[in-house]
């Protein structure tokens, strides 16, 4: 929410287009992050390996939105594909 408000104070504009390269990659990243969660109860993976997997996809995912939060600057955190939206 920080970048959005930064963002439209910047630039007076209230929409940005995303391209379609940076939406399939944020829809893959949530992919992989519910993929641990539903793969243990179709008896693909153990539930153990499944915990393990989940517990690294979210590390991951914590350690991108730190950067994205307190390095990246305005416009290379809006176009971070990365990100939780």
């Amino acid at each position: 929410m920080r970048f959005v408000r930064l963002w439209r104070e910047k630039t007076g504009d209230e929409s940005f287009q995303e391209g379609w390269l940076s939406k399939l990659t944020m829809v893959l990243y949530n992919l992989v992050w519910w993929s641990p969660l539903v793969l243990p109860f179709t008896g693909t993976i153990s539930y153990g390996h499944g915990f393990i997997l989940f517990m690294a996809i979210t590390y991951v995912r914590l350690m991108a939105n730190l950067v994205r939060n307190n390095v990246l600057s305005l416009e290379q955190a809006i176009k971070f594909p990365l990100r939780i939206p």
